[in-house]
């Protein structure tokens, strides 16, 4: 619980530049129990969540790396646990909604229409800011 408000200030950080979505206060606390962080002299470098859609179905969330942190390979340690606490829940697809389709690529996802992937998903991109005209691009993996 402590780590939210500087979860948030992480998101935020990308979200200002418009190169991630924002996140309240509110919505972090009550999905907490997703994210995970990476620590450097006790502060929150970088952050990510996995959010489970459906019984085969999860969405890598809110994955952030401060800039003065890039590099290191924090967001891909980030999508490697989320990777594996997927497939110990029998999650068998992730999916990204994202601005940074070349990242998630190395990774090993690959993009798609949007529209291919259930409805379930567009619970969240109908109460964005950006919807309908939003420019982030649908990435998946199957695990």
């Amino acid at each position: 619980m402590k780590d939210a408000t500087d979860i948030q200030k992480l998101v935020m950080f990308y979200a200002k530049r418009e190169e991630m979505l924002p996140r309240s206060l509110n919505e972090i606390y009550e999905n907490i129990r997703d994210f995970s962080v990476i620590e450097k002299d006790d502060r929150i470098v970088a952050c990510g969540s996995l959010h489970v859609c459906w019984d085969n179905l999860a969405e890598v969330k809110s994955l952030a790396v401060y800039p003065k942190h890039a590099k290191n390979g924090y967001g891909t340690m980030l999508v490697g646990k989320a990777t594996r606490e997927a497939k110990k829940l029998g999650i068998t697809r992730l999916f990204t909604l994202t601005f940074q389709a070349g990242f998630f690529e190395k990774l090993g996802f690959y993009r798609v229409d949007v529209n291919d992937l259930p409805k379930k998903v567009w619970f969240e991109c109908v109460r964005c800011v950006h919807f309908p005209d939003c420019d982030e691009e649908a990435l998946v993996k199957d695990i």
